[in-house]
């Protein structure tokens, strides 16, 4: 047990009144003073007196017994007087039932109270009517028990008093009184008493007893704890945890009895007691232990036991109570609540102030609670109606003890200063939504005190939600401590907007620092551009761009705000200094190309692929000129001539005049990053200097393109003599001689190969075609040795072999194709040509059709007959007019082209008198063969088109 556990607390107790009592507040406050130093434990159950009519009924009588039902408190006072009761302690109702005390008070479900007293009499009222049964024994009796079916079981009901019998009364069926019938008899007087389902408990002077009502057998008897005072001084309280679990709480002793239905051994290894072996139910004792303080009264708390706890004097080290009542007056302590487990493990301890506790015993207090349904084991908390109520009654006080809810144990964290549990408890959904507004309100003000403006600013979204006012109020406010910058990430942008001059604090408060500029850029990316107005953040920043506190992410928010103003050519500039990836996009979206013409270098070094692209594709707004002397004049930190290579490339293979003032530049340019590019550079360019070139390629040692250039001068024979002596390469000399077309040169190569025996062996192998092998063989001297001479001999008879044999094959090869082209040609000149107008061509179109409808084959073959006819228009081709016209000849060409007669005669002397003058001059024959002068017919059609 913590020591926090064992000092027992003083809760504030509440008034019915909804005031708080001020008895005992110094001496309070004194203890607390003394025990500060402890860390102080929240209480589980929160009190409050009961008001109403209470305080009145209580000013003039003492209450003596209390039962609560669902639907109202019954009071029980000394003089007898049976008080129905609202839960606000509002008396509805008011029953003279007794004539002495009250001694305890049963309920039924429904409408009836049962009631016993010192008078000796029992009485059984109507909740709602004045009916009321008296039932007259002459003896004090101090237990009542009402059927829990009493309406259905012919009102049935139980009682005892100091007789010491256990009474069943029963009505009889037919004729009017009750039955009675004695349970137990002779085992001292009956002290309390309580029924739940079938199963009725009682404890006498002997013990506890339970009896199955319904097979009319004992079940258990449970001795009486040892060591304990008389039962009249100490009372036994039984209550009923549920429909199986007996609670008994008599002295310092706690015991907890199941009811089991088999026959296996108790809990915890403890021996069952059973009054009748062959008993369906017996008891068995699963919880057992002691207290340190007399028990007033024993209630279940879901899982757990609330204890009404009387503290015996301190000087009273045997612990026996002395029944002189004047060594007890003005000298008892106050009661207690202990909740505890089962195991006596302590929970809480809150001490009551009750009125006049100091002159009360442990019998003057009484213990009784509401029926609930509630249950403990989700955190202590039950649903909202099914928490339990406690109603802790002394004589002339009645304090009402239930759960503490979220709001409780909210303002408690909050009374403590443990603002994050109480805003965590508020967040479970379990208080009222109003009380986030309270709790936020205190926890950021707390953080703010503390400094913490971070964990402030991180909680505001939660604790501010959707209020503009709240979110600008502490916009404001962290904008007054300089703390704004932690608070602009959680800024809300919708849902609630805030005003625009809110969101143009926070962003020129992120200007001032160096650190806040990163989160600047960020906060303008993310915000919506109609939240607020650039012009007072571009004015805030423009001050700095010449200045040391002026960084990257400082220029990208100021070309982003330049972008919202639609300062677009302001933005570029900043975009291309800080090489920002996205500029070309930006280029094209804004069509800046004009924008662009001092910014060659940077956009160069942004991505050389892109901004060349970019010049290229805009050559006529920005020059190769001006991007040449850009580059030329960037700074040495950059590669400028890799820079100007890769431009003057791109713009040569687009055009190749429009960088020819700069090709001499290239050629070094190529030379340097790029040699393979430089002979299709010379052979397409026309626009570099010769000597310049030469001069280059011999410096940096390259014999290809010296070869070239010298070849391009003239120098041919120094040109072979570079191949033969550098290259030794035959085969590209022999290319570069047939290239010239200079049979000087072959007798060059032939010459200077003879020096190197070695290369007469690679000429006769690379000249095939070009030159005779035989000559070159007359040509070596007698004696001279020349590598795998015979080898190479052979292959030059075998590839002309092979080269001749496939003349042969290529020649017959074209004989046969002529022969059958002239074939065909001649099978189709005598086909006739089909003379039709052009309405007899449809209208058999149409009969063609008509019968292809009769079978694919015949169609098919129709089909292909059709298609290889020559067809011919039935007009003439000069006059229009029908071929068909009597008495005039026509004729038709084997192109198709048809005349009458007169009109091609007078079209053939036309044509005659402007060809005479060339046919003249030579005397030639027409393609025919015929001579000139002899008449001849032609189609004029083709023939002028052929002319």
């Amino acid at each position: 047990m913590s020591s926090a556990a064992r000092r027992a607390s003083h809760p504030a107790l509440v008034n019915g009144d909804g005031e708080y009592g001020r008895e005992d507040e110094d001496e309070e406050e004194e203890e607390e003073g003394e025990e500060g130093d402890e860390p102080e434990e929240e209480p589980r159950l929160k009190y409050q007196r009961l008001g109403g009519s209470v305080p009145a009924i209580l000013s003039t009588d003492a209450a003596a017994a209390i039962a609560v039902t669902d639907r109202a408190v019954l009071l029980g006072t000394h003089d007898g007087t049976l008080h129905i009761l609202d839960f606000q302690g509002n008396q509805s109702k008011e029953i003279k039932a007794h004539t002495a005390t009250i001694n305890d008070i049963s309920f039924e479900d429904r409408e009836y109270i049962g009631s016993c007293s010192d008078d000796g009499t029992v009485v059984i009222s109507n909740l709602f009517t004045d009916e009321k049964l008296k039932f007259e024994y002459h003896r004090p009796m101090k237990a009542i028990a009402l059927d829990p079916q009493y309406s259905r079981s012919n009102n049935r009901f139980a009682t005892g008093g100091l007789a010491g019998q256990v009474l069943v009364l029963t009505k009889k069926s037919w004729v009017s009184g009750y039955n009675k019938k004695v349970l137990r008899e002779g085992e001292g007087p009956i002290h309390s008493m309580k029924w739940r389902t079938d199963l009725l408990a009682w404890a006498n002077d002997a013990g506890v007893k339970v009896h199955d009502m319904k097979t009319d057998r004992g079940i258990a008897f449970i001795e009486k704890p040892k060591g304990i005072p008389r039962p009249e001084v100490l009372l036994p309280h039984l209550v009923w945890q549920d429909d199986t679990v007996l609670v008994i709480g008599w002295g310092t002793s706690v015991k907890i009895a199941a009811i089991r239905t088999d026959s296996s051994q108790g809990l915890n290894g403890m021996q069952r007691s059973i009054s009748a072996a062959s008993s369906e139910k017996y008891v068995d004792i699963v919880g057992s232990f002691q207290t340190g303080y007399h028990i007033s009264g024993i209630a279940p708390f879901g899982d757990l036991l609330v204890m009404l706890a009387y503290i015996p004097e301190e000087d009273d080290g045997d612990k026996k109570i002395s029944t002189s009542v004047s060594s007890r007056q003005g000298t008892a302590q106050r009661p207690e609540i202990h909740l505890v487990s089962w195991k006596n493990d302590v929970l809480t301890t809150d001490a009551l102030p009750i009125h006049g506790y100091e002159h009360y015993k442990a019998k003057d207090y009484t213990l009784a609670h509401a029926p609930f349904s509630g249950s403990s084991n989700a955190g202590g908390q039950w649903a909202a109606g099914d928490e339990p109520l406690y109603y802790i009654v002394s004589p002339k006080d009645i304090v009402v003890a239930k759960p503490r809810d979220t709001e409780d144990h909210i303002a408690w964290l909050l009374q403590h200063g443990w603002h994050e549990k109480a805003l965590a408890a508020v967040e479970a959904g379990q208080g009222r939504t109003e009380l986030l507004d309270e709790v936020g309100t205190r926890y950021l003000d707390h953080l703010i005190i503390e400094r913490k403006y971070a964990e402030a600013a991180q909680l505001c979204p939660k604790l501010l939600r959707g209020s503009p006012s709240a979110w600008e109020r502490w916009v404001f406010h962290f904008a007054h401590l300089r703390q704004l910058p932690v608070l602009i990430p959680y800024i809300p942008i919708e849902n609630p907007q805030l005003s625009d001059t809110a969101y143009e604090v926070a962003l020129v408060a992120l200007t001032t620092n160096a650190s806040f500029h990163e989160l600047l850029l960020t906060t303008i990316k993310s915000w919506p551009t109609t939240l607020y107005s650039a012009s007072p953040v571009i004015s805030a920043i423009e001050p700095q761009l010449n200045s040391s506190s002026m960084t990257g992410s400082l220029k990208e928010a100021l070309a982003e705000l330049y972008v919202i103003n639609s300062q677009y050519e302001k933005a570029l500039s900043l975009f291309a200094e800080l090489l920002k990836p996205e500029v070309f996009e930006f280029i094209e979206k804004h069509s800046l190309h004009d924008a662009i013409h001092d910014k060659v270098v940077n956009l160069m070094l942004l991505d050389g692929k892109r901004a060349v692209h970019l010049l290229i594709q805009h050559r006529d707004i920005i020059p190769p000129y001006e991007v040449v002397e850009q580059l030329l004049h960037a700074s040495k930190s950059c590669d400028r001539k890799y820079l100007l290579h890769q431009y003057l490339h791109a713009l040569f293979e687009v055009d190749i005049h429009a960088g020819k003032d700069y090709h001499d530049m290239q050629l070094e340019l190529y030379a340097d990053y790029e040699p393979r590019m430089l002979l299709p550079f010379l052979r397409t360019s026309q626009h570099y200097r010769l000597d310049k070139a030469y001069e280059i390629f011999a410096q940096k040692e390259f014999v290809k393109e010296q070869v070239f250039v010298l070849g391009r001068m003239g120098n041919a024979k120094e040109a072979l003599s570079t191949i033969i002596n550098k290259l030794e390469d035959i085969q590209e000399a022999v290319e570069f001689v047939t290239e010239q077309h200079d049979d000087e040169l072959w007798d060059e190569l032939i010459r200077q190969c003879l020096q190197k025996p070695e290369m007469v062996g690679m000429l006769l192998e690379h000249t095939v075609g070009n030159l005779d092998p035989l000559y070159i063989v007359s040509l070596v001297p007698d004696g001279l040795e020349i590598p795998k001479l015979r080898d190479r001999l052979v292959k030059i008879v075998t590839d002309y072999r092979t080269e001749t044999s496939l003349r042969h094959g290529c020649n017959d090869i074209l004989k046969a194709d002529c022969v059958n082209l002239l074939v065909k040609y001649y099978h189709e000149a005598r086909r006739g040509v089909c003379m039709a107008s052009m309405d007899e061509e449809a209208q058999g179109a149409r009969v063609n059709e008509g019968s292809s409808r009769t079978g694919d084959r015949s169609s098919t073959l129709r089909n292909l007959e059709m298609k290889s006819r020559t067809r011919c228009g039935a007009r003439c081709c000069l006059c229009f007019d029908p071929l068909s016209i009597q008495d005039m000849s026509f004729i038709v060409f084997y192109c198709c082209h048809a005349y009458h007669q007169s009109c091609l005669e007078g079209g053939l002397d036309s044509m005659k008198s402007n060809s005479n003058a060339r046919d003249s001059d030579d005397g030639s024959e027409d393609d025919d063969g015929s001579p000139s002068g002899e008449s001849r017919m032609r189609c004029v059609l083709c023939t002028t088109a052929a002319a």
